[in-house]
């Protein structure tokens, strides 16, 4: 294959009555000039083929690989599926037994509460009663003491 450079240095021998050189030079640099444009877009359109091969394998590679991620993900699911439905009844009886553990000392706590509460109750009463005693007892003194100063 000849190269721009090669049709640009190709000299020809001069010969009486021949082509006239400078249309022939103009002439060949023109189509080293073409040639060489045409080398390029071929170069140009050769890489991007090739890198469009690459990426079309890619993409194939890719979607094989994703439907089989897909069939795989469709098992997964349905074993998750599977596997939820039994966890999930399982922490349903698991919460009900712990419900009722929590109402169960939840109520004996009320119990307890109200015990102590009763109990609260009296000792504020004894307190009442002891303070009203003593606050008779202090104003009796004070009466006691006015009218001994009278």
């Amino acid at each position: 294959m000849l190269t721009p450079l090669e049709i640009q240095n190709k000299k020809f021998k001069k010969e009486f009555r021949g082509y006239d050189p400078v249309e022939v030079d103009q002439f060949m640099a023109e189509a080293a000039k073409s040639y060489e444009l045409l080398i390029h877009e071929m170069m140009d359109l050769k890489d991007n083929i090739e890198r469009l091969t690459t990426k079309l394998e890619h993409y194939q590679h890719m979607e094989a690989t994703l439907h089989s991620t897909l069939v795989i993900a469709q098992e997964t699911a349905e074993e998750v599926k599977l596997n939820a439905k039994r966890e999930c009844e399982l922490m349903m009886k698991e919460m009900e037994v712990r419900g009722q553990r929590l109402l169960d000392e939840a109520s004996a706590k009320v119990r307890r509460m109200n015990v102590e509460y009763e109990e609260l109750r009296k000792h504020a009463q004894v307190f009442r009663i002891r303070q009203k005693t003593l606050l008779a007892a202090q104003l009796e003194m004070l009466k006691k003491d006015e009218e001994d100063d009278n």
